[in-house]
């Protein structure tokens, strides 16, 4: 169909469309395409389909910019795919993703653009959710990272070369979070998570640079373990686009108050079933 169509002059030119992306992954099995589970590749794919925007995702040449795991968040993903129909796209594909994952903005990008080959770095935040003793310490800590090291320690390596370099690294607060906010080209499997565990640590005075310091340069027989995915948002994956905004999805807006209100309830039903944890 597809081919017949690209003879046909009266047929629009496909263009190549970057779409910028935020989602909860609570209810995600990752964001890559599973056969029988559900995940953000997945939606994305069934939302165009549902517009027409292509019948097959791999003569679209549809991918994402990177993987996040189970329950890991984003507002910083990117997915590119080739359509005859980028309006079409920029003003319904946010009334065919489903309310947990939202379009925020789109680009024309060139036919041969790959968001995972063409990205210069990419930015994760990992908020923790327990009390933070010694926040200077962590900040000491955090520094330690910078530059290029070798994570075999602090990832799941398989066959991959460990070494990785990070560009920027900074602990901040937020409301009442403290967050690790970091960049680098490129990530390791669950190298943010146990790059946050260490710094953690530190935080809650149970390790020191030095102990970090030792991660980074001797082996270990028992690596750290990462963090939960819950605290962790892909935060920014930056391809030397300029992005245009679309309208966002009114029912995310919606879906994402309801969960606040859902979870500020069962806050105070559990100081009320629990009064000592006031």
């Amino acid at each position: 169909m597809e081919k017949d169509q690209e003879a046909d002059p009266t047929v629009p030119h496909a263009v190549r469309l970057a779409c910028r992306l935020s989602y909860l992954g609570t209810r995600f099995y990752g964001s890559q395409q599973q056969e029988s589970s559900r995940t953000i590749e997945g939606e994305c794919i069934a939302a165009c389909r549902r517009l027409d925007l292509f019948s097959d995702w791999r003569t679209a040449g549809f991918c994402s910019a990177g993987r996040t795991d189970r329950g890991v968040h984003a507002c910083g993903q990117v997915i590119v795919f080739s359509t005859r129909f980028p309006d079409r796209a920029r003003q319904a594909l946010n009334n065919q993703l489903p309310p947990d994952v939202w379009c925020t903005a789109t680009a024309d990008v060139p036919d041969t653009f790959h968001p995972r080959y063409d990205a210069r770095s990419r930015t994760y935040r990992y908020y923790f959710s327990g009390q933070i003793r010694d926040l200077p310490a962590m900040e000491a800590a955090a520094r330690v990272f910078l530059g290029e090291h070798n994570f075999s320690n602090l990832a799941r390596v398989g066959q991959k070369n460990p070494w990785r370099k990070i560009l920027g690294i900074q602990i901040g607060n937020e409301g009442r979070f403290v967050f690790l906010e970091v960049t680098a080209e490129s990530f390791l499997w669950h190298q943010v998570r146990c790059m946050a565990s260490a710094v953690y640590s530190v935080g809650i005075g149970e390790l020191d640079a030095e102990g970090i310091l030792l991660l980074l340069n001797e082996k270990t027989s028992r690596p750290i373990q990462p963090a939960p995915a819950e605290g962790l948002v892909l935060w920014d994956t930056d391809c030397g686009i300029t992005w245009e905004p679309v309208d966002q999805s009114d029912r995310s807006g919606t879906y994402c108050a309801d969960l606040r209100r859902h979870h500020a309830l069962m806050e105070q039903v559990c100081r009320v079933l629990r009064p000592e944890l006031k």
